[in-house]
C-alpha cells in the first residue's frame, strides 16, 4: 500500500472508531440518562413509585430482547446500512419521548428506543471487530469503544440532571434527535458496505427475537409486581412461570427448529465467551441498580437538586475514564480474565460501602469513596469483559458475539433493577412506619446495595476460576505471534 494510501486508509479507521464510540456512548447514555430525571418525570406524568422503573426498564428491556436479532442483522443485512437504519430509529423515537404527554407513550417510545439501540450497539462492535486487526489494535479500539460504554452510563446523571433543571426533563430524550441523525449521515460515507448472507436473510429468526423478548418482559414484570402481590402469591408464581416458559421455548428455537438461529448454540462450548456472559450479567445487575438507587438516595434523601445530583456523579466518569485505559493496557500484560476479576472486586466492595449510607448522611462521608471504587470497578470490567466475550470468534459471528456480550449486560441490568428496586421497596414498606419515610427509604437502599455487591461479588469468582486462565493464555499466544 502506498504512503497516501495508508494514511487515507489510517484516517478512515480513525473516523470509524470515532463515530462507532459516540454511537455507543449515545445509546448507553440513554440507560442512565433518565435516572436524575425520574422524580421530575414522575411528577409531570404521574408514574407510580414501581411503575417509575419502567422508564428505565422498558429500554433495556427492549435493547436486551433485541440485542440478538440486531447482532445477527448487522452481519446479515449488512453493518453499514443496519446502523444507520437503527441510528434513525433511536432518533425518532427519542422525539416521540419527547413529546410524550402520557405514561404509556413515554413507556412506548422509551421500549422503541430500546430497539434502536439494540440494532446500534451490536453493530459498532462489529464494524470494530472487522476493520481492526485482532491484538493490540482492536484491543486499543475495543478498549476506547468499552471506555464510551463507561463513561455514557456515568455521564448520563450530569448531562441529565443539567437539562432537566435548565431546560425539562424532555430534552434528555430530544437531545438525541439532532444527533442520530447526523450520526446515520456520516456512517453512510464512512463505513464500507460489508457482504450480505442471501440465503440467510431467507430465514430470519424473527421468533427467536420475539419469545425471548416476551420472555423477559414477562418475567422482569413478575419480578417487580412481587411488591403488590408477595412472592408467594399465585399470580407472581404463574408470571415468573410464564416468563421462564418463554425463555425455554427460545431455547428449544434456537436448539431444535429455527435454521438460521439468533444463537447457535454452538458458540456457547467457548469457555470465554460462556464466562464472559455470565461475569458481564452480574455486572449489568449491580451497576445498573447503583446507578438507579444512588440517584434516588442523592434527590430524596439528600435534598440534592438535579444539577447537583448530576455533578456528584462527575468524579465517577473521571474514575471510568481513567481505569478503562489502564485495563486495556493491563489485559495485554495479564489477559483479560484476571482484570476483569479485580474490576469485578472493586464493584463488590463499593457497593458494600454504599451500602453504609444513612439518612442523616453527607455526599463526602457517605458516597464519594465508595461511588468512585465502583466506578473503578466498572472502569476495569468494561474492556476485558467485552475482549473475553469476542476472543477469537471469527467474522462471521462477529455480531452474534458482541450482541450476546450486550444482551447479558441489559438483561443484567433490567433483571437487576426489577429484583433490587423490588427488595428496597419491601424493607421500606416494612419499617417506614417504625423509622418514618427519609430512614425507611435509606434502609432500602442499603438492602439494594448489598444484594447488588452479592451480584458482583459471583461475577468475580466466576471470571477468577473460569476466564483467568484462558484469557492469560490467550494473551500471551497473541504477544508471541506478534513479536514473530
Amino acid at each position: 500500500m502506498s504512503s497516501p494510501d495508508a494514511v487515507a486508509a489510517a484516517r478512515n479507521k480513525t473516523l470509524i472508531l470515532v463515530l462507532c464510540c459516540l454511537a455507543q456512548f449515545m445509546v448507553i447514555l440513554d440507560v442512565s440518562i433518565v435516572n436524575v430525571a425520574l422524580p421530575s418525570i414522575r411528577g409531570d406524568l404521574g408514574f407510580s413509585a414501581t411503575g417509575l422503573q419502567w422508564v428505565v426498564n422498558a429500554y433495556t428491556l427492549a435493547f436486551a430482547g433485541f440485542l440478538l436479532l440486531g447482532g445477527r442483522a448487522a452481519d446479515l443485512l449488512g453493518r453499514r446500512e443496519v446502523f444507520a437504519g437503527g441510528l434513525l430509529l433511536f432518533a425518532f423515537a427519542s422525539l416521540l419521548g419527547g413529546i410524550a404527554q402520557s405514561s404509556g407513550t413515554l413507556i412506548a417510545a422509551r421500549a422503541a428506543q430500546g430497539l434502536g439501540g439494540a440494532v446500534v450497539a451490536p453493530a459498532t462492535l462489529s464494524i470494530l471487530a472487522t476493520t481492526f486487526t485482532e491484538g493490540r489494535e482492536r484491543n486499543r479500539a475495543l478498549g476506547l469503544w468499552g471506555a464510551m460504554g463507561g463513561v455514557g452510563g456515568a455521564t448520563g446523571a450530569l448531562l441529565g440532571g443539567i437539562l432537566t433543571q435548565t431546560l425539562s426533563w424532555r430534552w434528555i430524550l430530544l437531545i438525541n434527535v439532532p444527533i442520530g441523525i447526523i450520526a446515520a449521515l456520516a456512517a453512510l460515507h464512512v463505513v464500507a458496505r460489508g457482504r450480505r448472507d442471501a440465503e440467510a436473510r431467507k430465514s430470519f429468526d424473527l421468533m427467536g427475537a420475539l419469545t425471548v423478548t416476551a420472555g423477559l418482559v414477562v418475567l422482569t414484570y413478575g419480578i417487580v409486581e412481587t411488591d403488590t402481590h408477595g412472592w408467594g402469591s399465585s399470580r407472581t408464581l404463574v408470571t415468573i412461570a410464564l416468563g421462564l416458559a418463554l425463555l425455554a421455548t427460545f431455547t428449544l428455537i434456537e436448539g431444535r427448529l429455527a435454521k438460521h438461529p439468533l444463537v447457535p448454540l454452538r458458540i456457547f462450548k467457548s469457555r470465554p465467551v460462556s464466562g464472559a456472559n455470565v461475569v458481564v450479567f452480574c455486572m449489568g445487575a449491580s451497576a445498573f441498580a447503583m446507578w438507579y438507587f444512588l440517584s434516588l438516595y442523592l434527590q430524596q434523601v439528600l435534598g440534592f437538586d438535579p444539577i447537583e445530583a448530576g455533578l456528584s456523579f462527575l468524579p465517577m466518569t473521571l474514575t471510568i475514564v481513567a481505569c478503562s485505559q489502564l485495563a486495556s493496557r493491563g489485559v495485554g500484560r495479564f489477559g483479560p480474565g484476571l482484570v476483569l476479576t479485580f474490576g469485578m472486586v472493586l464493584i463488590a466492595f463499593g457497593m458494600l460501602g454504599l451500602s453504609q449510607i444513612s439518612a442523616d448522611g453527607t455526599y463526602w462521608v457517605d458516597v464519594l469513596v465508595p461511588s468512585v471504587v465502583t466506578a473503578a470497578g466498572i472502569g476495569f470490567s468494561f474492556v476485558p469483559v467485552t475482549i473475553s466475550a469476542t476472543q477469537g470468534v471469527k467474522g462471521p459471528e462477529a455480531g452474534l458475539a458482541s450482541g450476546l456480550v450486550n444482551t447479558s449486560r441489559q438483561v443484567g441490568g433490567s433483571i437487576g433493577l426489577a429484583l433490587l428496586a423490588t427488595v428496597a421497596t419491601q424493607r421500606t414498606n416494612d419499617v417506614i412506619g417504625a423509622m418514618g419515610p427519609k430512614v425507611a427509604l435509606t434502609d432500602g437502599f442499603q438492602r439494594a446495595f448489598v444484594v447488588g455487591a452479592g451480584f458482583a461479588l459471583v461475577g468475580a469468582i466466576v471470571s477468577g476460576t473460569v476466564l483467568a486462565r484462558s484469557g492469560r493464555d490467550a494473551a500471551l499466544a497473541a504477544a508471541e505471534a506478534e513479536r514473530a
